[in-house]
């Protein structure tokens, strides 16, 4: 084999030349919008409540394990009396959930009852019961009754399912029968409110924990088979409608994923509980998806910050995976999710290669494409913002928008013009509508060429993006073309950016062509580039926990003529 001859294409799965398309045939429309909001109303009819009667069970049949470790810190708080979530703190004694207000992600974390996990992992039961029956209780008497709002919301009750049966000793230590007695008949209920709203969750992973859910509620409330195997059959469709062949999600969100692994995850363990064998379906996509998403990490272990997630660490990946029970290698080419992982030596590269989510799973969706972060070990180099699903306490609704920008992400933007128009209401509109993608494996390293016709409509342009990785994974080279694709009036003005990790220190050169990176605690890199005016900006970085570090990134800037531009650059680690 020569020096530049090819490796075998199909030895990982890698394929030379390949076209996506975003296929925007799911948009939701008006008799969808007007179907869902008729289908919420039942919820407060008279006959919906009568569906809800019937017998509630006395003990459920087996207590599954939660396989996934919580949030020592945030099960701490719980025990001093405080729920606490990325900057936002609620004294559980003040704690009324009939006028809840906080974040999304807050709400979910106190309505889908996850916070048990983190109780559970912060101490005994003997520590951790009460302060669940207390908040439990607060629960029970704002919505047990009340079968309206969020609290009924099918993929919140489809959690709730899954965390009651997985901490079961926690909410059922009590000795007040009554209590207990609620509890398992609010339970109860909440099955039956799932055996006509779980089809009616929110697409994708909504609708996937919904079923999950049901399925646990057949496996663990006795006389369930028969709603086992209706859950079983909705679960079946929901997840093809959910995943990718190739183990993604549709909404493209790492983070997302992870979320799913985990509640698949507690899904196998009730069925273990009764010592069933697992939908193979489910057995299949968790094969499926764990490659998908260690094709995602970084040298550190934890996630790109791909469609607005967070980096979160090596910790929770590695107890998310273990828990699913699947052994993997990272996949390097995702054909339909759209990830190319090229990976040399210490050098892990993670490029978004692919047309942004179709309208429905789009929501918190980013401007990304062509995109790429990069680590060198344990350490990230150039990342993207991040944050912008995570709106929060620490996370501004405004300043999360801003993050789903092309600008927040280290590529080449035109004319500060979005890839793919990013609207207010969280969809996202024209754009990107095709990716080409020419990969090669060399014995001299990863080759990597893309193009999209993102600024096409608007500017006449396409980007077309060339990276390769050397084989011991110190050199990195790039090139940015901007070529004609129509007619065009006047010159656009482009820059190339990289955001910078907070942990990398920049010093441009005297010629305004070069920068030296140094890492606190690592390497030293090299960039040079030719074909643009070299700058340093200020930017930011949202690291795990949801927090804003500051940073910087390089600017490479230039203007397009009619006949196009191109901008090549270079990352050389030195030492």
């Amino acid at each position: 084999m020569t020096k530049h001859e090819p490796i075998d294409p199909g030895a990982d799965g890698i394929e030379p030349g390949r076209r996506l398309i975003r296929v925007d045939t799911d948009r939701v429309s008006l008799a969808q919008k007007i179907g869902e909001s008729l289908q919420r109303l039942t919820w407060r009819t008279p006959l919906h409540s009568l569906r809800l009667r019937g017998r509630f069970p006395l003990k459920l049949l087996a207590a599954p394990e939660d396989p996934i470790v919580g949030d020592p810190k945030a099960g701490q708080a719980l025990l001093q009396g405080w729920i606490s979530w990325r900057g936002e703190r609620i004294r559980i004694r003040e704690l009324d959930f009939r006028t809840l207000q906080g974040s999304p992600g807050l709400i979910d974390y106190l309505q889908s009852f996850a916070w048990l996990r983190d109780l559970s992992t912060a101490g005994t039961r003997q520590q951790g019961a009460p302060v669940a029956e207390a908040i439990m209780s607060r629960w029970l008497k704002a919505h047990a009754e009340d079968v309206k709002g969020i609290a009924w919301r099918a993929d919140l009750w489809g959690k709730r399912i899954l965390y009651w049966t997985a901490h079961a000793p926690l909410i059922l230590s009590s000795r007040d029968l009554v209590y207990r007695s609620a509890v398992l008949n609010t339970l109860a209920r909440g099955a039956r409110h799932l055996d006509r709203a779980a089809d009616k969750a929110p697409e994708g992973l909504g609708k996937v924990a919904a079923w999950s859910g049901l399925i646990v509620a057949g496996l663990l409330i006795p006389g369930g088979d028969p709603r086992r195997a209706f859950a079983e059959a909705g679960l079946t469709r929901a997840l093809g409608q959910t995943f990718t062949d190739d183990g993604g999600l549709i909404c493209r969100s790492p983070t997302a994923l992870l979320d799913a692994i985990g509640l698949l995850s507690l899904l196998r363990s009730a069925y273990d509980s009764r010592r069933q064998p697992l939908l193979p379906v489910v057995e299949a996509t968790l094969a499926r998806a764990v490659p998908a998403l260690l094709g995602v990490c970084h040298g550190d272990g934890g996630l790109a910050s791909w469609q607005g997630g967070l980096p979160l660490d090596q910790a929770r990946i590695a107890a998310t995976i273990d828990a699913s029970g699947v052994r993997a290698r990272p996949l390097r080419q995702s054909r339909q999710w759209g990830y190319q992982r090229l990976a040399g030596g210490a050098t892990v590269v993670s490029v978004d290669a692919a047309p942004p989510p179709a309208s429905r799973a789009a929501r918190d969706g980013c401007a990304s494409t062509l995109a790429f972060e990069m680590s060198d070990g344990a350490h990230r180099l150039i990342v993207s913002c991040g944050g912008a699903r995570h709106a929060g306490a620490t996370i501004p609704a405004q300043l999360a928008q801003a993050l789903r920008a092309t600008a927040a992400h280290s590529t080449l933007i035109v004319a500060d013009a979005n890839s793919t128009a990013v609207h207010p209401d969280g969809s996202l509109g024209r754009g990107v509508i095709e990716v080409e993608i020419d990969r090669q494996e060399l014995e001299s390293g990863s080759r990597l060429e893309a193009s999209h016709d993102g600024y096409a409509r608007r500017f006449g342009l396409t980007h077309r993006r060339q990276l390769a990785l050397s084989v011991d994974g110190r050199q990195l080279s790039g090139e940015d073309m901007l070529l004609p694709a129509g007619r065009r009036k006047k010159l656009a003005p482009f820059a190339i950016r990289f955001h910078l990790a907070p942990e990398v220190e920049v010093t441009l050169t005297a010629d305004s062509q070069g920068a030296l990176l140094r890492v606190d605690g690592g390497p030293l890199w090299q960039f040079r580039c030719k074909g643009g005016l070299l700058g340093v900006e200020e930017s930011l970085w949202v690291d795990g926990t949801g927090r804003i570090r500051e940073t910087q990134q390089l600017v490479v800037s230039g203007e397009s003529p009619p006949g196009g531009a191109n901008v090549s650059w270079l990352l050389k680690r030195a030492g």
